[in-house]
């Protein structure tokens, strides 16, 4: 290596120095927290989890399941027959959107089907459940026209007309659907007229303004190259009919942009961006400035293949680097099975890390951002070691407690079978995993498992993260494999002060790109409004903010998806505010 250092130019030679100090010492810690594991198997007491020792918190938890009670009856169908065909492993989205723009959030589920039919009354159709307030939900999926029937993956969500309604995208094991919003409680196929005509194997999507002219452009992520006639036989460890490995096809896909040419219709500029000169098998895709040039870049977590970072370069072109700045693989170099992915400001140094959820027997991983270069640093979170043993999917940061802290909630669910089962009846069943907040970057496991009183063990793949009965906490909705959906209500009884901010543009959409300074008793929290993040699903668009103690926040900084930026504020504790763009003070510093 260090012969060729001399054949590059200084600058490049200096930043791939770095790079490679940085990935030994990243190596060497996780090595060291891999040691740390047989430690707890050989008598050393682990730390205590939190929770422990509140009887409050260990008989109730922090969630209790209400589905049933709101009447958010949704049981998703992978149409498995005994044949194993590989996208039944994996389906399962949900999104969360004021499609009727009343103030409350209604459900959106993505539904599977059957590979056997022909014709799409056969196929089971795809829910949206309307929130009437009071804790009740009603299916309204036939009136409204959303009810699509295609092998579903995932769903996103934004105003792509610029109309101040809320538009719907969903990704399908073949032709995609855009639904455009009426604004009168109904939606239209406009697929077709939109220019969207995508039939590739879609899993998660992302409205996202990359070339900042005013319109969301929309970017889809690709898993592979399947189709039925294409599947292979595979073997679980007891030598039973299980599901394959995506290695086993070697088929990855190239992810698709489409750029919003302002009439309702889109362009296909994959090629134009240079997304065509990689491939991978996507699941998960994160936004947001990494660099902190000014331009939007895109992050995708590919299963059992290297990450993709691309940087926006401008002028529409796009830079894969992933591996030169560290996010591409694991500190061990390894590329491992990513599914879900969240972007954030975890350790409040004011860049966006990266966390993603993987396979059993990997960890999930956490990579924080320095500004310029990313480094593995799960077994410094306390994130590493409890997920070794399972299977994670979809993901959300939130502060659940309101104790200024942000907490994590991680859906598990195995995709091949393996001894111990949980339930034999269901080989694939995990519990979900809650890790409270201790600190920046810093967390620790909740007990019970999950957060729940009752654990709750099913399959599950997609979560979405938002305010359901508008009370001022974060609530979760959980997408399970061949199983009922968790509406998981938030009931933590000793909580602090919050705030909600509805940040919207000046066509009164939800301002997506928009990030956020927000100065609390003279500490500084940020955020960034990109509501299509961890698995197959899309969230709340409004951002909540925990306060610990603190009864108003001194001021909140907006920088807006035009670059401009606006002062608010104080703003009272424990209410929602409407943040519009043009209708607060300058800021220039």
């Amino acid at each position: 290596m260090a012969r060729n250092m001399t054949k590059l130019r200084p600058a490049c030679a200096a930043r791939w120095s770095t790079y490679v100090r940085r990935f030994r010492r990243t190596r060497l810690a996780v090595m060291a927290g891999c040691l740390i594991v047989p430690a707890v198997f050989m008598g050393c007491k682990p730390q205590s989890t939190a929770g422990e020792g509140d009887k409050e918190t260990l008989l109730r938890g922090w969630f209790e399941d209400t589905a049933e009670a709101w009447g958010v009856d949704f049981h998703h169908d992978s149409g498995h027959d005994g044949r194993y065909l590989f996208p039944e492993s994996v389906a399962g989205g949900v999104c969360l959107l004021d499609y009727d723009s009343d103030g409350r959030l209604d459900i959106y589920f993505v539904q599977g089907g059957d590979f056997d039919t022909a014709g799409e009354e056969f196929h089971i159709g795809n829910q949206l459940f309307r929130n009437s307030g009071g804790g009740k939900f009603v299916d309204v999926s036939a009136e409204t026209g959303v009810a699509d029937t295609g092998y579903g993956m995932g769903c996103t969500c934004g105003d792509f007309d610029n109309d101040g309604d809320t538009d719907l995208y969903v990704t399908n094991r073949g032709a995609n659907v855009l639904y455009r919003n009426n604004g009168d409680g109904t939606f239209t196929d406009v697929t077709f007229a939109a220019g969207l005509e995508e039939s590739a194997w879609s899993s998660s999507a992302a409205f996202v303004d990359y070339d900042a002219d005013g319109d969301l452009d929309l970017f889809v992520v690709n898993y592979m190259n399947w189709s039925p006639a294409l599947e292979r036989s595979c073997l679980a460890l007891d030598q039973s009919r299980d599901y394959c490995a995506p290695r086993t096809y070697n088929a990855p896909a190239v992810d698709a942009l489409y750029r919003n040419e302002g009439d309702g219709t889109f362009e296909d500029v994959t090629r134009q961006a240079g997304l065509d000169r990689a491939n991978g098998n996507g699941l998960g895709v994160a936004c947001g400035d990494f660099n902190r040039d000014g331009r939007v870049d895109i992050y995708v977590a590919n299963d059992a293949m290297d990450n993709r970072l691309w940087i926006n370069q401008g002028e529409g072109r796009f830079k894969d680097e992933a591996l030169v700045r560290g996010c591409a693989m694991n500190g061990f170099g390894i590329a491992e099975a990513g599914m879900g992915v969240a972007a954030l400001d975890a350790d409040a140094d004011g860049d966006l890390d990266l966390f993603i959820s993987h396979l059993r027997g990997e960890t999930n991983t956490f990579y924080r951002n320095d500004g310029e270069f990313f480094e593995d640093a799960t077994p410094t979170t306390g994130l590493g070691t409890p997920s070794r043993f399972f299977t994670g999917f979809g993901l959300g940061f939130a502060d659940f407690d309101h104790d200024g802290n942000l907490d994590l909630y991680v859906a598990n669910g195995r995709v091949m079978r393996a001894e111990p089962y949980l339930d034999a009846k269901a080989p694939y069943a995990e519990p979900n995993q809650l890790f409270a907040g201790t600190g920046p970057g810093q967390f620790q496991e909740v007990k019970p498992r999950g957060g729940t009183g009752d654990l709750l063990v099913h399959a599950s793949r997609g979560a979405a993260f938002g305010d359901l009965d508008n009370d001022g906490d974060v609530d979760i909705v959980v997408v399970n494999k061949d199983g009922p959906a968790y509406v998981l209500r938030n009931v933590v009884k000793k909580k602090g002060h919050w705030i909600i901010l509805r940040l919207l543009n000046d066509n009164g959409a939800n301002a997506i790109g928009a990030e956020l300074t927000v100065t609390v008793a003279g500490s500084v929290r940020r955020a960034i409004l990109y509501p299509s993040y961890g698995y197959c699903s899309s969230n709340d668009p409004r951002v909540h903010v925990g306060l610990g103690a603190a009864t108003n926040v001194n001021e909140v900084i907006v920088q807006w998806p035009d670059g401009t930026k606006e002062r608010f504020g104080p703003l009272a504790a424990d209410r929602t505010h409407e943040l519009r763009q043009g209708r607060g003070e300058s800021y220039w510093r």
